[in-house]
């Protein structure tokens, strides 16, 4: 069973216009202003990215990256990423104008959503593949490491890889899920990091391994 569903994309942003620029030009977005944020828009709700202004910059590796469907990682370059690692046989490594990691796919003819992956540093991979699949849906796929066919994400697979260091920082990438009520989510193995408040509607939640997202009831 079902447990929420996708909402949309988060990523926090010192320059949130700078890291707006970038992203839209890499996934083929729209941008509108919100105030400080800035939203990238595309053909559903669900494509939205929020580009949320923070103050801290980027100091560690990022635990949620993207990976993203290219004509050619020149393209990424071009909007201000620099070469991170270039040995890969498939993709390439790189950082965005402001440190984050990213993978670019390149491809002879690029999908029209260019959003292809989104990947989680787990120690547990198969456990947290299990526990996203029981919250958004979805199934988990062969080698059990992630999850494809999540009703209406805009991207083809939610991925956890294995490495050996802790999380020590809050993740600057995050998603949001809609749930009709965020004791499911508690229930099922969340921990409530911030409840509703006078400038919040929604709840900030950690799933088993400490990685934020935050759920909307309305």
């Amino acid at each position: 069973m079902t447990i929420a569903t996708w909402k949309d994309l988060c990523v926090d942003a010192v320059d949130v216009d700078l890291m707006a620029r970038f992203w839209a030009g890499l996934l083929g977005r729209e941008v509108e202003g919100r105030g400080d944020l800035r939203v990238l828009t595309g053909p559903t709700p669900q494509h939205s990215v929020w580009i949320n202004p923070v103050p801290e910059p980027v100091t560690v590796k990022q635990r949620v990256h993207l990976d993203v469907h290219v004509a050619s990682t020149d393209d990424a370059l071009e909007l201000g990423a620099t070469m991170l690692d270039p040995t890969q046989p498939r993709w390439d490594v790189l950082r965005d104008p402001e440190g984050g990691e990213l993978c670019t796919f390149p491809r002879e003819q690029v999908p029209a959503e260019r959003l292809y992956e989104i990947i989680v540093d787990a120690h547990d991979w198969a456990a947290q593949a299990r526990w996203w699949a029981e919250v958004l849906g979805g199934t988990v796929d062969a080698e059990g490491n992630g999850i494809e066919k999540i009703p209406g994400a805009p991207y083809e697979f939610l991925g956890f890889v294995p490495v050996p260091e802790a999380k020590t920082v809050k993740n600057r990438i995050h998603w949001d899920v809609d749930v009709s009520d965020v004791r499911l989510l508690v229930e099922h193995g969340a921990t409530v990091l911030r409840e509703p408040d006078g400038d919040i509607r929604w709840t900030v939640l950690a799933d088993p391994e400490g990685n934020e997202f935050c759920a909307f009831t309305d």
